[in-house]
């Protein structure tokens, strides 16, 4: 008697998932490493996930799209390793080749167990010492490993930059669509549901990719105002129709490498919708090359603290955006503090944040409500007034809060930025009672825009200067806006590859 045998249930897909994400400024002497980077590992690295774990945080959409990110079943997630940073300086080469070791230890037995997929959960614009395009390296690395038939797909920051080298591995290429950044995770889900598209489709995908010759920084391509807004609110309708996904980088500006500037990559089945999407947007930001403006007003530091001293607005908002920790800076620079110091008593200020930790020291030993006299800063500045609070700052460590006239000053044990109203509470400075805020940052994080009654970008120097021209740039590819005028004539024409290995 033969007895049907039914079919075997189909294997679930074995995706890996891993990667590292962080800014790096080239002009700061900061170093990253291990005290900069959180690491996460097995199932605290799944964890943070939304498609794997349902209590992971969702985040906002970009604009158009759902914040639903429903779980994704038939997939085994395995776990590589992931570390992240605040933005700083170039990464050193002891952790970088700590992390890799672990990453492609882990990879190779994920390999030997059998592999659909990786995830490539990166930044786009680390520097690591004795290396040039770190993540283009990287993904050659995990290329060889995986070999030709194991699709990769990268998840990025617009920020980041996507060099010919990143373009040839990996099969597919996304990145955020919002700037300040709010749908980080969508856009891993969208890298990650592309990537099973992709194992599943019974056709080869395509991808194209058009270098733009524009590099500027977010304050001049925030989505929020024009033209970033018009530019990344057509993403979606270039979807659809052979084209799984569009994605636009603005590059990264406080590096000096070939691989800095503008950059369109689109992916999907249809290998001439796809060039023509990339192309399409391509030429609509080439367009509108000129029209890139700061997203706010700018000054430069001592009309930039005349008008918040002189204004009636409450709390006003000052940007100290050269010494921007959120893009690299190393949050030590008192080039606008001084200047604050030497008008304290005009309007009640809190400026958050300097990187002391030896004045911490100090403050926590003199004690809540002590008279102190401190240096902190470079170049150093002189802090003589009270203890006015003692707090743990989730990232910064332990930290302090000195008045000085009327200008009350928040030490931090380590590198920070100060972009929530949940951080001022905890410094004990809560938005709705300041005057006067400085904050290290370049556009207002959402609840900055909005407590603010008024504000401007003061243009300090840095190592995240906005004047880009004071940068000194050797290596990026000229002739790019803004170092030249757009009346060149740039070749706009797509780079076509395949995912059929």
């Amino acid at each position: 008697m033969v007895h049907d045998v039914p079919p075997a249930a189909p294997r679930p897909r074995r995706i890996a998932v891993g990667g590292i994400h962080i800014e790096s400024s080239q002009y700061t002497p900061y170093r990253s490493g291990w005290a900069d980077f959180t690491v996460l590992r097995g199932q605290e690295l799944l964890a943070a996930y939304p498609w794997i774990n349902p209590q992971a945080p969702r985040g906002k959409p970009a604009p158009g799209q759902s914040n639903v990110i429903p779980l994704l079943e038939d997939v085994e997630w395995v776990p590589l390793v992931h570390a992240r940073a605040l933005p700083g300086g170039v990464v050193s080469a002891e952790f970088f080749a700590a992390w890799w070791e672990e990453y492609e230890r882990l990879l190779r037995a994920a390999v030997a167990g059998g592999l659909d997929g990786v995830l490539l959960d990166i930044h786009g614009a680390m520097s690591v010492e004795g290396m040039t395009d770190a993540e283009g390296q990287i993904a050659a690395w995990v290329r060889r490993i995986v070999g030709p038939g194991v699709p990769i797909s990268a998840s990025m920051d617009l920020h980041g930059n996507v060099s010919p080298a990143l373009f040839e591995v990996c099969d597919l290429l996304t990145c955020y669509r919002t700037a300040p950044h709010e749908d980080q995770l969508g856009t891993r889900y969208r890298a990650v549901t592309n990537l099973l598209a992709l194992i599943e489709s019974p056709r080869p995908w395509y991808r194209a990719r058009v270098a733009v010759p524009i590099l500027l920084p977010g304050e001049k391509t925030s989505t929020r105002v024009e033209p970033g807004a018009s530019l990344y609110a057509a993403i979606p309708k270039l979807c659809g129709d052979g084209v799984a996904d569009v994605a636009l980088w603005m590059g990264f500006p406080w590096a000096d490498e070939e691989r800095c500037h503008t950059a369109v990559v689109a992916c999907g089945p249809d290998q001439e919708a796809v060039r023509r999407a990339a192309e399409q947007l391509a030429e609509r930001v080439w367009g509108r090359a000129a029209d890139f403006e700061f997203v706010g007003p700018v000054a430069g530091v001592e009309e930039a603290v005349e008008r918040s001293l002189r204004s009636v607005a409450a709390p006003f908002f000052v940007s100290d955006t050269g010494d921007n920790p959120g893009a690299g800076g190393t949050d030590t620079s008192t080039a606008v503090l001084g200047h604050y110091l030497a008008r304290a008593g005009r309007r009640r200020v809190v400026f958050a944040s300097l990187h002391a930790p030896a004045a911490v020291v100090a403050a926590e030993a003199a004690g809540l409500g002590a008279r102190v006299v401190l240096e902190a800063g470079e170049p150093a500045v002189r802090l003589e007034g009270s203890v006015v609070h003692l707090f743990q700052e989730e990232r910064g460590g332990p930290s302090a809060v000195v008045d000085c006239g009327g200008v009350r000053v928040v030490l931090t044990s380590a590198r920070t930025q100060f972009a929530t109203a949940q951080q001022f509470e905890a410094a004990g400075q809560p938005l709705g009672s300041c005057e006067v805020v400085v904050v290290k940052i370049g556009y207002l994080e959402p609840d900055l825009a909005q407590a603010a009654s008024d504000w401007v970008m003061a243009l300090s120097p840095g190592a995240v200067d906005q004047d880009q021209t004071r940068l000194g740039y050797r290596h990026v590819r000229r002739p790019i806006v803004p170092l030249d005028e757009p009346s060149f004539t740039p070749d706009l024409t797509a780079q076509v590859r395949s995912s059929e290995r």
